[in-house]
């Protein structure tokens, strides 16, 4: 399995239209790529752009990386659901879902799956992706659950990970989000995910190191699992 690492905040994307268009085998294994904080905007416009240009044989990419505080408001978001004006930067963006948010102590996964070629429908794909989160926290003895009404992953009904996908051409990009030592105050501004009142919660709080390096590739490793 190919990796490549980058410990800048000012990631480079300039590899991304070349990997999308080299061609392998009927099952390439997926490349990792972990990055640090990552301005939102690079990181959208690469995704789209790998998404755009890959072809049957590219090998799929998911990467690990944390974004500077902002607000993304989903295709269908209402913009009601930002409460207060924090000064923190609000972008639409085109996954699925509402608004979220995300800063720096939050894990991004973003994965960049050709559905196809891994016989997987989207419900299919966000319950293993859940099912990855869950059993990561279950590995710390927290008990997690899924809801049917609002994907996602909760512990005691308040949310620690979220979702929110975009399929083009049966490819993905977009990915999760999972809480692990952040502020979390600026969820209070908004509606998190659309939903009035829905609490959140961090491995922090629930007396798990917040080792986010260490977080990053455990989860990873569930994510492999579940999806090839």
């Amino acid at each position: 399995m190919r990796t490549h690492q980058v410990r800048s905040g000012h990631a480079d994307f300039s590899d991304v239209e070349a990997e999308a268009r080299t061609k392998h085998g009927p099952l390439p294994e997926p490349v990792i790529k972990r990055f640090s904080v990552v301005e939102y905007e690079p990181a959208l416009k690469a995704m789209q752009r790998f998404t755009e240009l890959r072809q049957e044989n590219t090998p799929d990419q998911i990467w690990l990386l944390q974004h500077p505080p902002i607000f993304t408001l989903g295709l269908n978001g209402k913009p009601e659901h930002l409460l207060h004006d924090l000064g923190i930067p609000v972008i639409k963006v085109d996954r699925g879902g509402q608004i979220t948010y995300h800063g720096p102590g939050q894990l991004v996964v973003y994965l960049l799956l050709d559905l196809k070629r891994l016989h997987l429908g989207v419900r299919d794909l966000v319950r293993r992706m859940e099912h990855a989160v869950i059993e990561l926290l279950a590995n710390f003895g927290v008990a997690a659950q899924a809801r049917e009404d609002a994907p996602g992953v909760y512990v005691h009904e308040a949310k620690i990970a979220a979702l929110g996908l975009r399929v083009k051409r049966g490819c993905t990009y977009h990915g999760l989000a999972l809480n692990v030592d952040m502020d979390l105050k600026p969820f209070a501004a908004i509606n998190p995910c659309g939903y009035e009142g829905l609490a959140v919660t961090q491995l922090k709080d629930l007396g798990i190191e917040p080792d986010l390096p260490h977080i990053a590739e455990q989860l990873l490793k569930k994510l492999l699992k579940n999806l090839y």
